[in-house]
């Protein structure tokens, strides 16, 4: 009976101390991420997608185990669609939440102010949906960027030109900063692969009707034609081109990627070609496991803005296993030294702006009623079907077809 005694008076001292690393790690603090996401406001349903990505991520990476052994807490503040408040809420989360690091907020104007917050903090920030070029070229050493840049867009028009011998490109653009971004940029594209281009021509947000501009791509003997607008307004340069029995060697707009275009013209929609930073079909790694996640947690199709959230999850586990820490100079040291594929594309960046350099964006042509990749190659799902047909030369797509 004493050496009993002995035996459970020494249990007592030693199973508290053998315990004693497990409890504390079972109550160590988690990993906090804060993003400030647009839940109330016009954004509130263009976001919506986009803080269920992170929310994926997050269910994920714990489910695996957490990281560096401990689990991640995503907290998430309204910004109620602006860009000054999203700062205000990003200030917050890292004075009185003491967040280890950030993902950015919901488009490039929230994302331009609150980079500034986290810079003067020294707080690592992914700037996953900030797509202007404006966001990266302060000198940023803290935001890493995830967003397929606008810059890209349109970087496969001059290729697909010059393949197909489609001559002289007509460039249009909306008259808004976020179009003659991209437009600028294909500007400069056609002109270092020397594909000729007639100089950015622009139109008002309210046009329907484009007539006038048709009769200026014909004068500069442009062939081919290029916009960058809404689905809205590539949908009304159809119904144009139809009504003047007008057919440009390769139409290629901005919004023919989105369902709107095709419910707006129905089969007037085959053979235009559009530009999207990402489609759920793409084959890129990672994006089809993704996609089936999505739906199993949300019941619904992921877009854009989820797959931007989600693929910024991924990058800043990616950089916090490599940095083996959240320590702001050791997570900032990882980001700019990663490479690595997601869902959304490749995630490479410049190491002095932390701007995106490794991805890139795809055309997808209107074929049989199916947005099909058509370019770049390796990721194409059908050939590309050029030049455009005449209108008179088109025959309906039957059920089946």
């Amino acid at each position: 009976m004493a050496r009993l005694g002995v035996a459970i008076a020494l249990s007592a001292i030693l199973l508290p101390a053998a315990l004693g690393p497990l409890a504390a790690r079972a109550q160590e603090r988690p990993i906090v991420v804060g993003a400030v996401v647009s839940q109330s406001g016009l954004a509130r349903d263009l976001a919506a997608g986009y803080r269920k990505g992170i929310l994926l991520w997050q269910a994920q990476v714990n489910a695996a185990g957490g990281l560096l052994g401990r689990q991640v807490e995503v907290r998430m503040a309204d910004d109620g669609s602006g860009a000054g408040e999203a700062a205000i809420q990003y200030e917050k989360l890292i004075t009185q939440d003491q967040v280890d690091a950030l993902i950015g907020p919901y488009g490039s104007a929230a994302s331009l102010t609150s980079a500034a917050v986290a810079e003067r903090a020294r707080r690592v920030m992914l700037n996953a949906s900030g797509a202007s070029g404006s966001i990266q070229q302060r000198g940023l050493r803290y935001v890493f960027q995830v967003a397929t840049p606008y810059a890209v867009y349109a970087a496969g028009v001059p290729p697909v030109a010059a393949q197909w011998k489609v001559g002289k490109l007509f460039l249009i653009a909306r008259g808004d900063p976020l179009a003659r971004e991209m437009a600028s940029a294909l500007a400069a594209e056609a002109a270092r692969r020397k594909v000729a281009a007639t100089p950015v021509v622009s139109f008002s947000l309210d046009t329907q009707v484009f007539d006038e501009y048709i009769a200026q791509a014909k004068a500069q003997n442009a062939h081919a034609w290029v916009a960058f607008g809404s689905a809205r307004d590539a949908a009304n340069m159809v119904i144009s081109f139809k009504r003047l029995g007008y057919t440009p060697t390769m139409f290629v707009a901005r919004g023919v990627e989105r369902a709107e275009f095709i419910e707006r013209v129905g089969q007037d929609a085959e053979y235009a070609i559009g530009m999207s930073a990402w489609t759920a079909g793409l084959r890129t790694q990672g994006n089809v496991a993704f996609v089936q996640a999505y739906r199993a947690q949300w019941a619904a199709a992921p877009d854009l803005a989820a797959a931007q959230g989600y693929s910024a999850g991924r990058v800043l586990e990616a950089a916090v296993r490599r940095a083996g820490s959240v320590a702001p100079e050791r997570l900032r040291a990882a980001l700019a030294s990663l490479d690595m594929e997601t869902p959304l594309g490749r995630y490479r960046v410049d190491p002095e702006t932390g701007r995106q350099i490794g991805a890139r964006a795809v055309l997808v042509e209107i074929l049989k009623g199916r947005r099909q990749v058509i370019w770049p190659s390796s990721l194409a799902t059908a050939a590309a079907v050029l030049p455009y047909p005449r209108w008179d030369q088109r025959t309906l797509i039957t059920a089946g077809e």
